[in-house]
């Protein structure tokens, strides 16, 4: 018989106002023990977007029990429904306030196992850092992101565009919630990087790749904000770090490229 001993999850969060916003709109999940995480971005002018992601937050946090004992598929099911309701919940809101619309972003990660599930709508990314490599696992849903793909922006031009915080998904904005999602197999070492746009757009992915390099999510996740407030801090800023530990690899050495190699 083989025994598989089970992966361990540690993270750690942080959000901030920034240095311009009197509000901060942004809100985190961090539950490690559940293997649930999210960020929420409430959507900037318009009215109660720290409401938004409050609640998104609030309803995918009624699901840490199911989480830690349910199957990922389960989870994402059960995320999936409650996103949809906070949708429902937000449409009604704005039509009760009279206004258009009162919207978040979400990405929402969910581990269970040896795998980890995620879903998203909007402009809040989800990063895996994996052999000193920083990968982006969600695609913007925004007007900038889509003319990239099409091929008549560069990553460079991107970051300046004046449309770049124009986002073409929400919840909240519709009437259906559109989610789109991804599916890996985790390994020892890995981290992964949940974070809101007031992060990502002041922060270059080599930057964010050496804040990772740290095995202290909490000192990874406080590098990073501190950095994107030293960059200028436009926005609200959030980011939660997690990192995997498989007790059953078999080498843990570590590499530290400053020492010298060879016999003396």
């Amino acid at each position: 018989m083989i025994v598989t001993t089970a992966l361990h999850w540690s993270s750690a969060s942080r959000t901030d106002v920034g240095r311009v916003r009197a509000l901060n709109e942004d809100a985190c999940l961090d539950l490690p023990q559940q293997g649930l995480w999210a960020v929420a971005d409430g959507m900037g002018g318009h009215t109660a977007g720290d409401l938004a992601s409050a609640m998104i937050v609030r309803s995918l946090s009624a699901l840490a029990t199911l989480a830690a004992a349910g199957s990922l598929a389960s989870t994402q099911g059960a995320a999936r429904g409650a996103l949809q309701t906070v949708n429902q919940q937000l449409r009604e809101e704005a039509a009760r306030r009279g206004v258009r619309m009162i919207g978040s972003t979400v990405a929402v990660l969910m581990a269970s196992g040896r795998e980890c599930s995620w879903l998203w709508a909007g402009d809040s990314r989800i990063y895996l850092y994996r052999d000193a490599r920083l990968e982006p696992l969600t695609t913007d849903h925004s007007h900038v992101a889509a003319l990239q793909a099409q091929g008549h922006l560069s990553a460079e031009a991107a970051r300046h565009h004046p449309s770049q915080h124009l986002i073409t998904r929400a919840v909240g904005a519709s009437d259906w919630l559109e989610l789109d999602e991804g599916r890996i197999a985790v390994r020892d070492g890995d981290r992964f990087l949940l974070c809101s746009d007031g992060l990502s757009n002041e922060l270059q992915a080599p930057e964010m790749g050496r804040a990772l390099e740290d095995s202290d999510c909490q000192l990874a996740a406080d590098t990073l904000v501190d950095m994107a407030l030293q960059a200028g801090g436009r926005d609200n800023i959030t980011a939660v770090v997690i990192r995997v530990e498989d007790p059953d690899a078999g080498d843990h050495t570590l590499l530290n490229p400053a020492l010298p190699t060879g016999r003396q």
